[in-house]
């Protein structure tokens, strides 16, 4: 679900020819940001 999210309301990020890198660096900051929201929340 977060990836039909970020491809279609970020446009810039898939525009260019490896338009997955984008898209999986924002999911793994998410999950790194969920974490660190756990481990010290």
């Amino acid at each position: 679900m977060m990836y039909v999210v970020v491809e279609e309301l970020i446009p810039e990020m898939s525009e260019s020819k490896h338009s997955n890198v984008g898209t999986v660096a924002f999911a793994l900051g998410f999950v790194l940001m969920m974490v660190l929201d756990v481990a010290l929340g």
